[in-house]
């Protein structure tokens, strides 16, 4: 098939919804029409089970192959797409839609979500926009940067407290003393990037306890180099708050250790449970593993079901 025209719906504001379904446009070669929408009351008091808001009908006429949809307010318009006689799109909605997934052509959503269907594909991870070739040219551009810092590296992705876990000085001294520790007795040097949750207290303390480590923090100066981080490390260190980032350090195939953090809630620990029974993370205990489990491309499992079932229909 060639590439099918496309249709991303996501809430405005959302970026982690958009890159989901971006990602998944672009491993089918194609060029994504984006939609960012924004819904005012009483439409996003209704999503996901109301109908769709009557300012987004242009939406609902539309003439693409494939629409690629993820976030509770654009389930509506989604589902009303769906609705269309045919010929209409193919309809995929990326994370469980709180609604009947029966609604749609395709859903994805993760294995911790616990939802089952016909139409319905679960995987331990999301998808994302990373590639081979892309996570190459980035590690190229991270060697470049950092020219004197030691090799073998360790990639460290910091989260920070969120309303399920919490990061504290504490917790983040800890950490860099742990990760002191580990860099002197396996003889790497650690690249490390935190997130908008991590905080600067946080990062004085990271430093800090890292002082006599080869490191690079990165501190928002120039561009992030999590890609670069993910193609150029040995392995992963990262904090247990973030499925994204866990799950995106395992489409690399390399091992991933997760550091805990106070807190947590079932559906995390399913998540991590699940990333342990595959093989791709352990928790932290100071040790190196090797690479030992099938890298995990959710985006291209996705993909490929979107191609063999709109040749089908």
């Amino acid at each position: 098939m060639t590439a099918p025209r496309t249709l991303v719906l996501a809430p405005a504001g959302k970026v982690g919804h958009e890159v989901q379904c971006v990602g998944v446009a672009e491993r089918l070669e194609a060029d994504p029409r984006i939609e960012r929408v924004t819904l005012s009351p009483p439409w996003s008091w209704l999503a996901p089970r109301g109908p769709a808001a009557p300012h987004l009908r242009t939406l609902v006429e539309t003439d693409a192959d494939l629409v690629l949809a993820s976030g509770r307010q654009v389930v509506p318009l989604a589902r009303a797409i769906a609705r269309r006689p045919s010929p209409r799109p193919f309809v995929t909605v990326l994370q469980a839609p709180r609604t009947d997934p029966a609604a749609f052509d395709l859903v994805w959503a993760n294995t911790h979500d616990r939802l089952d269907g016909p139409n319905v594909l679960q995987s331990v991870t999301s998808p994302n926009r990373l590639t081979v070739d892309g996570l190459a040219r980035a590690a190229s551009a991270l060697r470049a940067r950092l020219p004197q810092l030691p090799a073998p590296w360790v990639g460290v992705l910091v989260g920070g407290t969120s309303g399920t876990y919490r990061l504290g000085e504490a917790e983040a001294t800890a950490l860099g003393e742990a990760l002191a520790a580990f860099a002197a007795g396996h003889g790497v040097s650690l690249v490390i990037t935190p997130s908008r949750r991590t905080g600067e207290t946080n990062l004085a303390r990271l430093e800090a306890a890292l002082a006599d480590t080869p490191h690079f923090l990165w501190r928002g100066e120039g561009d992030n180099p999590l890609l670069g981080i993910y193609g150029c490390s040995r392995a992963f260190v990262v904090t247990c708050d973030s499925v994204n980032m866990i799950g995106e350090a395992a489409f690399t195939g390399k091992p991933i250790l997760a550091w805990p953090l106070p807190g947590g809630r079932a559906k995390f620990r399913r998540f991590h449970e699940a990333m342990v029974a595959h093989g791709a993370m352990r928790w932290f205990d100071g040790s190196l593993p090797p690479a030992d489990y099938t890298p995990l491309d959710t985006t291209g499992m996705v993909a490929d079901a979107i191609l063999a079932r709109m040749a089908e229909r």
